[in-house]
């Protein structure tokens, strides 16, 4: 079904209270040429039935989140801004989910987006590098990975003592 970008929260509500209660997948479709660029397509699955539906909606490059409704769109809904530009009026969390904070070459799956990027490699790998991940996250976030051992013991001992390291940058 075809909805305006308005009446999506709407409809999202109205298809899960019809038992489309799990929301399996959401993207994008850029068409430049368009006065509103962006198509996105939610799709939602009846548990019971074992049936499809397909929400389509146009944008120029906003839209309402549906994260209220489905807990489970909020890092779809931050991959599409990530990837496309496209931003989620509402949503508690709308930062890159794919590429580093600092990213500035625009948006990757966009039509007119060169294929290797705006930048050289070695500028991607030194903006890369010098990115500073202690910075982009909470202690919540940190002490939940730290409780996995998966942070390096350098990055587990500032922690410790409540500091935040910069990562140095050399050539």
């Amino acid at each position: 079904m075809t909805v305006t970008a308005a009446e999506l929260p709407a409809t999202i509500q109205r298809l899960k209270d019809e038992g489309y209660t799990r929301f399996v997948d959401l993207t994008a479709v850029d068409y430049p040429d368009r006065q509103e660029r962006f198509e996105l397509n939610y799709l939602l699955y009846h548990m019971r039935d074992h049936a499809w539906v397909r929400v389509k909606a146009t944008t120029a490059g906003q839209a309402p989140s549906v994260t209220s409704i489905f807990g489970g769109a909020n890092p779809y809904e931050r991959e599409v801004y990530d990837m496309f530009g496209v931003t989620f009026r509402g949503h508690p969390d709308l930062r890159r989910i794919l590429m580093w904070e600092t990213y500035a070459e625009g948006y990757p799956l966009r039509k007119g987006f060169p294929l290797r990027g705006r930048f050289s490699r070695a500028e991607q790998v030194r903006q890369a590098l010098a990115a500073n991940p202690e910075a982009h996250y909470s202690m919540e976030e940190l002490s939940i990975a730290q409780a996995y051992d998966e942070l390096p013991p350098d990055m587990k001992e500032r922690l410790r003592r409540g500091e935040r390291a910069k990562i140095p940058y050399s050539e």
